[in-house]
């Protein structure tokens, strides 16, 4: 009697594999993730202002072009960042990298996720560096020529304005994000993001001058979801 209770309950626990083991279920297995491929478009006109230079013209040039809104040949909008602040994964192993060049931050629109970034300066000269943010603590130092990096940290998701007090025109952005699932736009206003988790996301598009717009996609397994938006003035 003994045995066949022990014979039966060896057989329900096989039939019941994979429901787990005394009652517990089995882990379901984790679907894999899709391609999101975003492109943003302006219809309007470029902004770009030219401003007089008049200090360290030996590294800056006389003139500073500021391209606020840059649009490429088929209406992509440059510079606008991209994310999937509902989409969560591993931190991205690069550091972000703001440089100074020609008295220029490049890129002019960097994003990252919370941590540490290293600040630049190629440009061999006197650089101050300054955030204008809430949620993270503000940064003013002085980045002079024989500093060629300084190692900043901001561990709040945020939009940071970023300008240099020695060049007045100096303008840049550093766009924290919640997510490893992000990227900033080039000329054909695209960003294409790799192994995005499968399910229902909200994307999310900020830049400079044309704010923020969001939309609700689906992501679907082993499938490339392509998403258009059109940031308007």
């Amino acid at each position: 009697m003994m045995r066949k209770a022990v014979i039966a309950f060896a057989a329900l626990a096989l039939g019941a594999g994979a429901a787990g083991w005394l009652g517990h279920p089995a882990p379901a297995t984790a679907q894999g993730g899709g391609t999101l491929e975003v492109e943003v478009k302006y219809n309007g006109a470029p902004v770009i202002e030219k401003l007089k230079v008049n200090k360290d013209t030996q590294k800056c040039g006389t003139e500073a072009v500021v391209e606020k809104v840059a649009v490429g040949p088929t209406k992509g909008l440059k510079n606008a960042v991209v994310s999937v602040p509902t989409a969560k994964g591993p931190a991205r192993a690069a550091k972000a990298v703001l440089d100074q060049q020609g008295c220029k931050f490049v890129p002019h629109v960097v994003a990252m996720m919370p941590g540490e970034i290293d600040i630049k300066n190629s440009d061999d000269i006197l650089h101050n560096i300054h955030t204008y943010s809430t949620a993270n603590p503000p940064i003013n130092k002085a980045q002079p020529k024989f500093k060629k990096v300084m190692t900043e940290k901001f561990e709040k998701p945020e939009v940071i304005k970023v300008t240099c007090d020695v060049h007045s025109w100096m303008l840049g952005w550093i766009v924290v994000v919640p997510t490893p699932f992000f990227g900033v736009t080039g000329d054909e206003g695209v960003v294409k993001l790799d192994n995005v988790p499968a399910g229902k996301h909200t994307v999310e598009v900020w830049h400079e001058v044309l704010g923020k717009q969001t939309r609700e996609v689906e992501v679907k397994p082993g499938q490339v979801t392509r998403v258009s938006l059109e940031l308007k003035k």
